[in-house]
């Protein structure tokens, strides 16, 4: 059953001069780290893995630091681990992203808590 209730949905991005980081670029570092592979990452997250790769790219770009370092195949298999700033990054970020959401929260309620909306069509 669909959310009827209402409720913000409040998500982070992380800007210079273009959006460098978000939940899209925290989700493909979380991937990482658990799988150890871009490419199973990607694959994880139904995304292909040059777009996988782009994003990356895009991001390290962005930050002025690479997030994942890789290696490639051969006798004992590629892989892919977050670098030192990668960790530090999206650990950084998904702390700010709970926090905002916990603020965002509490002023919801602060400024919608007395609405009568419950949902239903008058």
């Amino acid at each position: 059953m669909a959310e009827t209730k209402l409720h913000p949905v409040i998500t982070v991005r992380l800007y210079t001069d273009e959006k460098c980081f978000g939940p899209g670029v925290a989700m493909l570092l979380e991937r990482v780290d658990r799988l150890h592979s871009l490419r199973s990452a990607a694959m994880d997250m139904d995304m292909a893995y040059s777009k996988a790769w782009t994003i990356l790219r895009n991001a390290e770009k962005c930050l002025g630091f690479k997030l994942i370092s890789s290696t490639t195949g051969g006798r004992h298999g590629g892989g892919a681990v977050l670098t030192p700033e990668g960790e530090r990054m999206l650990s950084a970020y998904q702390a700010f992203a709970r926090e905002i959401r916990m603020e965002g929260e509490a002023l919801f309620q602060k400024y919608f808590s007395e609405l009568p909306f419950d949902g239903e069509q008058q």
